[in-house]
């Protein structure tokens, strides 16, 4: 969902983070996080996401209506979040677009990725799939730049200087209609242009992902047919569970599935579920959905929130973002779900695919096995 501008949110958690080597037993089997007060976790869920490429195709490193905030440096407390998320690749994407798209674009990639190297302790960019591995060896973030729109796409050339300027991934469109196709709150969807089909093409000759998370429902299906290879809905849910014009339909999560593509599952309030409560249970309903109807080959996640979410922004701040969307959106008194609001939120997802009997190899594939695979195929 991350809007399209930069969103301040307050600090949640106070204190270093124990990561999930120096958690201490607190029963048998059962292990404590500083991060999580009254929370534990399995000997088992603790190990699987030690032992998985985790990977978050929709995980911006911050969401922060600070234009200086790119030249921060870390905090120990904030590092050892990071380090302690167990999570590996992030790919930090927000919404730009708007008569000066190219140069959002441009500021975006430079600010980011300036960021990511003054905090080199913490960070390491992405290039190709091999850079993900390293930073799991080496207890490192992963950074994969994306852009949520494709609109600084101004000439089919725009394509391959972004890729050479870090750019990993793109949206074709945001929520709103652009010269490639249209959004998922227009009014009318006209599917992929003949501009967006050069730039799909494109895309794929230069080897950067596309994805189609915030299209409307015809742009999405003609983008899947269009596209020669897999792509990936990288932020999403399935509209057989909730009605919201954020989320896939059945037919487009098969189309995607039946070219390899892999689909990330959000944990964005009101993609999720209708009414309260909403918690990771019905997130990983979500995944269930996907897995039974495309194989669990086909699925991930894309929690569209930082490490803390949204809940604790200031409330100016949070007011702003839920007023800069259409009423479709339709925001609850929450943005985040229960059980998914926090820096540890991997666990408490793995805890819960756990009791749903997910094996081990299947639950290692959901948290980033899927994904990596894509990305491998895609940057080749």
């Amino acid at each position: 969902m991350t809007a399209s501008f930069p969103m301040t949110r307050r600090a949640a958690l106070a204190g270093a983070i124990g990561t999930a080597l120096s958690a201490p037993m607190i029963a048998r089997g059962s292990y404590a996080f500083a991060a999580a007060p009254g929370k534990n976790y399995s000997r088992r869920a603790v190990d699987l996401v030690a032992s998985s490429l985790v990977i978050d195709m929709l995980a911006p490193l911050k969401i922060t209506l600070a234009e200086d905030y790119v030249a921060h440096r870390l905090t120990d407390a904030e590092a050892a979040e990071f380090r302690a998320s167990g999570i590996t690749g992030f790919h930090n994407a927000y919404g730009l677009g708007g008569p000066d798209a190219r140069a959002q674009a441009m500021e975006f990639l430079a600010g980011w990725q300036g960021f990511a190297g003054r905090n080199s302790h913490v960070f390491t960019l992405v290039d190709t799939v091999a850079d993900l591995d390293r930073a799991k060896a080496d207890k490192k973030c992963a950074v994969i730049m994306g852009i949520q729109n494709a609109e600084h796409f101004e000439r089919i050339a725009d394509v391959a200087l972004f890729r050479r300027l870090g750019l990993r991934c793109a949206q074709l469109t945001y929520n709103s209609q652009n010269r490639i196709g249209s959004g998922s709150t227009e009014r009318v969807d006209g599917g992929v242009s003949d501009y967006g089909a050069a730039i799909i093409a494109e895309m794929e000759k230069q080897r950067m992902l596309v994805d189609v998370s915030h299209c409307g429902d015809k742009t999405t299906l003609d983008a899947i047919e269009i596209a020669k290879g897999p792509i990936a809905i990288t932020h999403s849910n399935a509209r057989a569970l909730v009605d919201h014009p954020r989320v896939k339909t059945d037919a487009a999560i098969k189309a995607l599935a039946a070219k390899g593509g892999v689909m990330g599952i959000t944990g964005v309030r009101m993609f999720v579920r209708t009414s309260d409560p909403t918690n990771v249970g019905h997130m990983a309903d979500h995944i269930d959905h996907v897995a039974r109807l495309v194989g669990v080959d086909h699925v991930g996640i894309g929690s569209d929130a930082d490490l803390h979410g949204y809940d604790d922004m200031k409330p100016d701040e949070y007011a702003a973002l839920k007023g800069s969307y259409k009423g479709s959106y339709a925001f609850r008194d929450k943005i985040d779900i229960d059980g998914f609001d926090h820096p540890l939120k991997t666990f408490d997802l793995t805890e819960e695919l756990i009791r749903r009997n997910y094996s081990n190899e299947n639950i290692r594939a959901v948290l980033g096995g899927n994904f990596r695979r894509l990305l491998a195929q895609v940057w080749g």
